[in-house]
């Protein structure tokens, strides 16, 4: 079979770092460059993808396209995709909710064919070797993992149906991301009293706790501009599974309270927790 060429929206750190791993198997890689930043092209040319002037190129020349975005804007992103009757397989590996995957499967089609998908773990880089989930029609599944074969993405297909990826990325992100935000809680409150070292060393006799690391708590408030609308995600699925979700509400909320500190990779942890405090 010959190579496909594979287009990638857009090339953020996770995105760029999939689409290179892609440009193992594939003819080429192609990416957008009308309307991204600065940043946006140079960690595309730092992974070697070759830029197109639109996006009616990218779709016009792509045999695979992969949507890598932030969860809120996925939705409106695969519309624009549908208006240009993209006929190939469409890969939508954002961190959105089942219900949001299905709606944009029945968007995209009869002219694409949806591939659900969900990445877990960290960008392919530096010997980290994330796996990316997939459910859907089992030809296009096929093509998706031939396409990661031998690259630091593994992949694992889930079954037939579109948003069992999506569950199980909303699931463990679930957990994993309000967990990030209990952590800044705890710290911050027994800070306040005086008792946070006391917190931690006691934290630290269980190795598996969040708690023994609270330097993580700036790299989730550097993150929460995502981390947010991804929790009001899994919410509408808690909603959809006759759950409470106000847990979840409440996390997005708290992280919304960082949103002006996106991607700082310079916060340290008493300025996370001191933004973490103003009303």
């Amino acid at each position: 079979m010959d190579q496909p060429t594979i287009g990638i929206l857009h090339p953020g750190s996770m995105g760029a770092a999939v689409a290179a791993c892609a440009a193992t198997n594939a003819a080429d890689v192609l990416w957008c460059e009308t309307g991204r930043s600065t940043t946006s092209a140079e960690r595309a040319d730092q992974f070697a993808l070759t830029p197109v002037a639109t996006l009616a190129e990218l779709l016009d020349r792509s045999d695979i396209v992969i949507s890598l975005c932030p969860p809120a804007v996925a939705e409106d992103l695969a519309c624009v995709v549908a208006g240009q009757r993209f006929a190939g397989v469409y890969v939508e590996a954002n961190a959105i909710s089942p219900e949001r995957a299905t709606r944009i499967a029945a968007l995209l089609g009869p002219d694409a064919t949806v591939v659900d998908g969900c990445v877990v773990g960290s960008p392919p880089v530096g010997g980290k070797t994330p796996t990316l989930y997939l459910s859907g029609p089992p030809d296009a599944t096929e093509r998706v993992e031939a396409l990661f074969a031998g690259t630091a993405v593994l992949t694992e297909v889930l079954g037939r149906e579109v948003g069992k990826a999506s569950a199980l990325k909303l699931a463990y992100a679930s957990f994993q991301k309000t967990s990030r935000v209990l952590v800044a809680l705890a710290v911050g409150m027994a800070r306040e009293y005086g008792v946070d070292q006391e917190l931690i060393e006691v934290a630290s006799r269980r190795t598996d706790s969040y708690l023994s690391e609270p330097q993580y708590v700036a790299k989730t408030a550097a993150r929460a501009w995502r981390w947010g609308p991804e929790l009001e995600e899994a919410a509408d699925t808690l909603v959809a599974a006759g759950l409470p979700p106000e847990m979840l509400h409440a996390a997005a909320t708290t992280l919304a309270r960082w949103n002006d500190v996106k991607d700082d990779s310079e916060l340290t942890l008493t300025d996370a927790l001191n933004r973490l405090a103003q009303s």
